[in-house]
């Protein structure tokens, strides 16, 4: 394992009882004080999404329920037609790595953006390469993910080069997936170039739409049309149905036993399973009643390298159970109790958090375990896992069906966790007491205060604080412990971001 960096921490003096003094708050109390907190905000220079965000989130709304998730645009191409700079052109900002050359972007990576006052959320792919034995059936499964993903898709055409059989394959996939599909011809500078994105129509795609990612020339009208195409709200990316099944899925490194189990709680050899690694490819979804109600288990490829170090077949079962992850609720993660704790182990737990899913640790193979190695263990969990020493850990043998019963007792920690909303004034209660009791340090002689905090989402919780000044990442650190200790959110990861603002000038 690699060494972990040294990380400065808050040194915090003692504060046994914040729970119990944020218990004693009544609700009225909070909210009213919450009240006064949030009244002198208006002392202070505050953007359009700070108010956005207040109103959303305010004492009025908090019982409405979820408006739902911002439309998804994937922005699809073969490499190097200005994706990423397509993607930085609408965000405003120079965000996605853009380079002169094809493959710079290898991952789907998400932004938020706003247009129209309304916001939605682009995916930036890449990674088209044909492989070196020419398998061009190949060169469009990143893309199918990401469109898979998506209400809409904006594919992306080198207009000066105009359409190449590449391009064409990538229409075939988008015409079986019957998504809404913008065709976009790329570096058309002037009146020549869209010319020359007039011959775009022979993809059969509709009309081209001229713009230049580098110049910005077109891009609102293609926007425009975005979002006349695009839903109010994802029909992909949405909350899941009331009494619907969770969605679960199952990930970790090859041969870890993530088939078995599917099978020993399935109670049929619904999967294959083989002492080979690698035997599944996709992810299999399947229906299963646990604890008297269903859950759909999705069974993935074990993820060997990282996604962008994978070569071929493994490359695309990787990108597939990263999707897994992304569609998922609350991630199993099966590690081998009778081998030591890897780094590849360490970065699949890494790529659910990042994901803001739930998380269950399984230890399996403990039939397998002798003393020594239970307290070798116990060690390495201590030093590699420490950063998630708030998800429930499940010892299990998948082979022989033991413990594989507490599965659902964790599975539904974790998610009545993920689902979790603090009420506002509850929140800065906890927020004011906290404080009090231990306030940020002074920073160059001056000490950052948090004005006012809320919870602006959960599915996982994601909390801003409004502040004077840039809190150290260990106070926020330190705010994370003590929000668990106070509200429980075991098996969920949160998110603690700032909002730093001056106060108004007086005229």
């Amino acid at each position: 394992m690699a060494d972990t960096p040294d990380i400065e921490e808050f040194d915090a003096a003692p504060d046994e009882d914040l729970a119990s003094r944020v218990a004693a708050i009544d609700e009225q109390d909070a909210a009213q004080r919450a009240e006064a907190l949030r009244s002198g905000l208006e002392d202070y220079d505050l953007e359009e999404e700070d108010l956005s965000l207040l109103r959303a989130h305010g004492f009025e709304d908090e019982d409405e329920v979820d408006e739902g998730a911002p439309p998804v645009l994937a922005i699809v191409g073969r490499p190097n037609v200005g994706k990423s700079t397509l993607v930085n052109r609408i965000l405003g900002r120079r965000e996605a790595v853009v380079e002169d050359v094809p493959g710079v972007t290898r991952d789907r990576v998400s932004y938020s953006a706003f247009w129209g006052g309304r916001k939605i959320t682009l995916v930036d792919t890449g990674g088209w390469d044909i492989d070196v034995n020419g398998m061009a059936s190949r060169i469009a499964d990143q893309a199918e993910i990401a469109i898979d993903l998506a209400d809409a898709v904006l594919f992306v055409v080198d207009s000066t080069t105009g359409p190449t059989a590449t391009d064409e394959h990538v229409v075939r996939m988008l015409r079986r997936s019957k998504k809404p599909v913008i065709l976009v011809a790329n570096k058309v500078d002037d009146e020549r170039g869209e010319l020359q994105a007039a011959e775009l129509w022979s993809l059969g795609l509709g009309e081209p739409h001229p713009v230049s990612a580098m110049h910005g020339r077109g891009v609102a009208d293609l926007l425009d049309v975005a979002l006349e195409t695009l839903p109010e709200v994802s029909a992909i990316d949405q909350k899941r149905e009331e009494g619907g099944p969770r969605r679960v899925a199952l990930v970790g490194r090859p041969n870890v036993g993530k088939s078995s189990l599917l099978n020993k709680l399935v109670g049929s050899e619904r999967v294959l399973v083989s002492d080979l690694a690698g035997t599944t490819r996709d992810p299999v979804d399947e229906l299963v009643e646990l604890g008297g109600r269903q859950w759909r288990f999705v069974d993935t490829a074990g993820i060997r390298k990282r996604a962008k170090q994978s070569t071929g077949a493994d490359f695309y079962a990787a990108l597939r159970t990263q999707t897994a992850i992304e569609r998922a609720e609350v991630a199993l993660v099966l590690l081998e109790s009778n081998a030591r704790l890897s780094e590849q182990d360490v970065r699949i737990i890494k790529t659910v958090t990042e994901a803001g899913k739930a998380l269950v640790i399984v230890f399996n193979k403990w039939d397998l375990m002798d003393e020594d190695r239970r307290w070798q263990l116990e060690r390495e969990i201590e030093q590699d896992l420490a950063h998630v020493s708030w998800a429930p850990r499940v010892n299990l043998s998948a082979m022989t069906g033991w413990h594989t019963d507490r599965i659902v007792r964790a599975m539904t920690t974790s998610l009545e966790s993920w689902d979790t909303r603090i009420s506002t004034g509850r929140l800065n209660a906890f927020l004011g007491e906290l404080v009090a009791a231990n306030p940020h340090p002074l920073r160059g002689g001056k000490q950052p205060r948090i004005l006012f905090g809320t919870q602006a989402s959960n599915r996982p919780p994601r909390f801003v604080l409004f502040t004077t000044g840039f809190l150290d990442p260990g106070y926020r650190r330190y705010i994370a412990r003590r929000l668990r200790e106070t509200f429980g959110f075991e098996g969920t990861p949160i998110e603690i971001s700032m909002r730093i603002r001056e106060k108004r000038k007086r005229k």
